[in-house]
């Protein structure tokens, strides 16, 4: 009996170290970084679209000082000329007055300088409370925006604390890919195609595929746009940029932005969304298309039913 306890308390201490021990296999390895990258690319991609919220709201703060500026040195003028003629009307408007009603004279001419007077008066003060609403309702919109990008710039600080703990976490992910594989991200392929591999497309679209060809091979890489590295909704916009056409770097909002179309209209240069809105890609044709995957791995080309389709998009 006493063998069989030792026996036991033995099993019993040994087997939870075994389990501390246990290495997750490959397949689990894939399961988490997995995870971990689609998490990542959701606030990679909330954090785009946030920095394109912030970057045409300072747009719109740069063009309200511009307006502003001239609005007030106008006002300024206005105000100085009407003080000026306060003054004077001060210092003479009444004993000329009086001795204008006193001197020979006609009284009509009398009446109508003060009538003009009155009536320079009134215009000079309607100018000062027109530049002076205008400067107001400039200012109460400047105020707006400037309380809208402090709010953002406190969303901002938060994703990008959100990217630093996701990042923290895939490269202890990565480097346990390192240990099963050999690589913590992926093998850059052999010879990868490039934009002399392009199919022939005409017109902006062909521009947009073979600039997307020409990406292939190239890391992921958050928030980027190119030319070294992109993340997803990063190279869309690359693409049809070169091309001469403008596409928010966020995949939310390049589904805004384009002409929604049927799987059976599809043709190379338009956009396949994938659901969530986490994920954009650029179809090429032949049912595939050349999209920045995920953090760790390179833009490829790749069958377009890697994840559920939320729908297609041309741009206009």
């Amino acid at each position: 009996m006493r063998a069989l306890t030792v026996a036991l308390l033995s099993v019993a201490l040994i087997a939870p170290a075994t389990v501390a021990r246990a290495e997750p296999t490959p397949t689990e390895l894939t399961r988490r970084i997995e995870k971990s990258s689609a998490e990542l690319e959701r606030v990679v991609e909330a954090y785009n679209g946030l920095a394109e919220k912030m970057k045409a709201n300072r747009a719109a703060v740069d063009r309200l000082r511009e307006r502003i500026g001239p609005l007030e040195q106008q006002t300024e003028r206005s105000r100085a000329d009407v003080g000026q003629l306060a003054v004077a009307a001060y210092k003479t408007g009444s004993l000329a007055g009086a001795d204008a009603l006193l001197r020979a004279g006609d009284p009509t001419s009398v009446l109508d300088r003060l009538s003009a007077l009155d009536q320079l008066t009134r215009q000079r003060q309607a100018r000062i409370a027109t530049y002076t609403a205008d400067q107001r309702r400039l200012l109460d919109e400047k105020t707006r925006l400037d309380v809208t990008l402090n709010r953002q710039a406190a969303q901002s600080r938060e994703l990008k604390t959100a990217r630093t703990r996701i990042e923290r976490d895939l490269s202890s992910l990565y480097e346990m890919r390192r240990q099963a594989y050999g690589r913590a991200t992926e093998q850059p392929a052999a010879r990868p195609d490039s934009a002399a591999d392009a199919p022939a497309v005409s017109g902006q679209a062909g521009v947009a595929v073979r600039y997307a060809y020409g990406a292939l091979g190239k890391p992921y890489s958050w928030g980027s746009a190119g030319p070294n590295g992109y993340d997803c909704s990063g190279l869309t916009s690359a693409a049809w940029r070169a091309a001469g056409r403008s596409l928010p770097h966020n995949t939310r909002m390049q589904w805004s932005a384009v002409a929604h179309i049927g799987r059976d209209e599809l043709r190379p240069g338009d956009l396949v969304f994938y659901r969530g809105l986490g994920h954009v890609a650029l179809y090429v044709g032949g049912g595939q298309v050349i999209d920045a995957p995920s953090a760790g791995r390179n833009v490829l080309k790749r069958g377009m039913n890697l994840m559920p389709i939320l729908g297609y998009g041309r741009v206009r």
